[in-house]
Parts: structure tokens; C-alpha cells; sequence
């Protein structure tokens, strides 16, 4: 079945033209080489000191400095990336229009700015490589489309704000992401660890795994027929978990692309994550094993839990899953149980 779906996405890419991408503001800074005018800054106080580094609004582990013996980390993980404004009136509020990066349909507004510390945010789903991968904008002041609306790359979505938690008039911004969809059951999965109430349905930022948008526009850039799926696979892994699942889960059947290998004598699959927890791959396994392990760990003298945003835990070649990452592999896994039938959900 695998090797049918490759095959036919393997075709199917061939006469897909190259993906239309722009930048979702007028904000162009990036390709300039400015990232100090694209991305906006976070504050910061680190040792007494206090700073306002524009690396804090890009991508990747970026965030809450601490010194680990002789050496300052950086240990959050922040899944976008923050777009400063062009545009600001006598007052200081942001004026930039926030447009769709490339064609697909609206599949999620969340107009209430209180339900999410998103704020007020907006989910653009687009068929690449006959597949979905969604666009995030987030922290909006206003939202003037509706789910269902089909959109091209440039179409307005809503304009600049600084809804959400933790953000200022000074510091608005956009807060973009590019993702996958981690599981179409992902209320089951909310519900059976426990996480309170979702007014989000599957497309809770926990749902939406990001890759390095930045980074994809820039490679899109030099080259426009860049594919989305050669991008994920060829990110760095950083450890590697060996899962008790047969047949095909749902994330491999909405990315074939992903796998990696035939599935002759399959009896678990070995699935490669970057450190920030982005599924790069996914090999059929010939092992058994009764639950997930880490198979595989890029060597560390720093303990792993500070590199992989505590998804894992040991150092050097050694690692095993935290909870956290125990239940980050059973959501893309569809490995937990069912919600009872008689609970009502406001996504349902």
C-alpha cells in the first residue's frame, strides 16, 4: 500500500508545478538580510542584564536563557516565527494587512481573542503534493475571512494585532507557523491526558507540528521548485523512536512521502524527530517491542531534555522518553483510547 502511495504521489508531483509562496506582510526584510527589521523582538533579562534580541522572534529554540556550566542555552522552543509590522498609526497599532502565503482554503478562524494564547488566529489549509499542510497567523486585531473560503497566495486573511497572551502594543506581530496535522483524533487524545478544554477541534496549535518556515521561504527562494516534502525529510534528525504499531497510522497515510523503506516483515515503525519534535521520517521495522523507546540519539554532553524541549531525557548516546514525549509519539501514532461516547465536545 506504501509503495502504491508513493508511486502515485511520485506522479502526481511530477506535474505539479512549482508551489506558489510569498510572504504573508509587506514586510520583505528577510530576503534582504535584515533579520533584525523582519523579525520582532523579544525582551529580555538575562543575568541582570537586560536586552531585546530579534533571534527571539525567529524560529527554533530561542527563548529563556540559563547558563549550563560554561555555556548560555537556550531551551524554549518557539514553533513560528514573529513578523514585525510596517505599518503603525499615530498610536502605535499596527496597520499590516496579513495575507495568505500561497492558494488553499480557510479551514479555522478562532475570532474570540480569550480562547486561545494564540489570540485571535486564522488556519489556511494547502494541497501540496496531494497532501495538507497548513499555514498558521496568529495574534490578529481582526479576522475579515470565514472558514471555507478559498484563497490565493496574496489573499487578505486579517490585519496585524497583538491579541494573545504575553504580547504589547510595542511588540505586535504576526506570529506565522507552517505544519502538519499531528491526528485527526486529537480530541481523544486531549481528553485521555487530561489537557481541559479545547475550543479548537483538531486544529489546536497542539495538533499542528512546525517546521522552519523561514528557512523553507528562503530555500523557495533559490529554488522555486523546492518541494515541501524534500524540505522535511532532509531535516537534521536528533533521536529516533522505535513504536509498537502495525499496518499504516493515519499521519503516514496523509504523508507518504515520510516513509522511508518497504514494509515487507513490518511489526513497528522507527520514527525520526528533529529536536524540536518535527517527524522527519517514518521506517517499517522488522523489531518488536512492547512500547515505545528511543532507538537512536544524537551523541550530548548536555543533558538531552534541554536540546529537545524535554521530550527526552539522558545524555550522551543514552535517552529514553519523558511523558511529554511519550504522549508526542502516541498522538502522531493514533495510539491512545477512544473518548467515552456519551461526552459532547463544542468541535463534535
Amino acid at each position: 500500500m506504501i509503495r502504491t502511495l508513493l508511486c502515485i504521489l511520485a506522479f502526481c508531483g511530477a506535474l505539479h508545478a512549482a508551489q506558489d509562496l510569498q510572504l504573508p506582510t509587506e514586510n520583505t526584510h528577510l530576503f534582504s538580510n535584515e533579520p533584525e527589521r523582519f523579525y520582532m523582538h523579544v525582551d529580555r533579562i538575562f543575568e541582570g542584564q537586560a536586552s531585546k534580541p530579534w533571534e527571539g522572534g525567529s524560529f527554533g529554540f530561542v527563548r529563556n536563557a540559563f547558563r549550563f556550566e560554561n555555556e548560555v542555552l537556550l531551551t524554549k522552543f518557539h514553533e513560528g516565527i514573529d513578523i514585525a509590522p510596517i505599518k503603525r498609526d499615530r498610536s502605535g497599532n499596527p496597520l499590516d494587512l496579513i495575507t495568505s502565503i500561497s492558494a488553499g482554503r480557510v479551514v479555522h478562524i478562532s475570532p474570540l481573542a480569550g480562547r486561545s494564547n494564540y489570540g485571535k488566529y486564522v488556519v489556511v489549509e494547502h494541497e501540496w503534493e496531494n497532501t495538507a499542510v497548513y499555514s498558521l497567523y496568529a495574534h490578529l486585531a481582526e479576522i475579515t475571512c470565514q472558514p471555507g473560503d478559498k484563497v490565493k497566495a496574496g489573499s487578505v486573511l486579517g490585519r496585524m494585532g497583538y491579541t494573545g497572551a504575553g504580547i504589547n502594543r510595542v511588540r505586535a506581530h504576526l506570529h506565522l507557523e507552517l505544519a502538519m496535522l499531528m491526528s485527526q483524533r486529537y480530541q481523544d487524545w486531549h481528553d485521555h491526558y487530561g489537557r481541559g478544554l479545547n475550543t479548537q477541534g483538531n486544529f489546536n496549535g497542539m495538533n499542528l507540528v512546525g517546521t522552519d518556515v523561514a528557512r523553507f521561504f528562503l530555500e523557495h527562494r533559490n529554488n522555486p521548485d523546492i518541494r515541501f516534502s524534500d524540505f522535511v525529510t532532509s531535516t537534521p534528525g536528533y533521536f529516533k523512536v522505535t513504536a509498537p504499531v502495525t499496518g499504516t497510522p493515519d499521519f503516514v497515510k496523509r504523508y507518504p512521502w515520510i516513509v522511508k523503506g518497504n514494509t515487507d516483515n513490518q511489526k513497528s515503525w522507527e520514527i525520526t524527530f528533529s529536536a524540536t519534535g518535527q517527524p522527519v521520517s517514518f521506517t517499517p521495522s522488522s523489531r518488536e517491542v512492547n512500547a515505545s523507546i528511543v532507538t537512536s540519539v544524537k551523541p550530548s554532553s548536555k543533558p538531552h531534555r534541554y536540546l529537545t524541549r524535554n521530550l527526552i531525557t539522558g545524555i550522551g548516546n543514552q535517552a529514553t522518553l519523558t511523558p511529554q514525549g511519550q504522549q508526542l509519539v502516541a498522538l502522531i501514532t493514533n495510539e491512545f483510547p477512544a473518548a467515552a461516547p456519551n461526552k459532547s465536545h463544542p468541535h463534535r
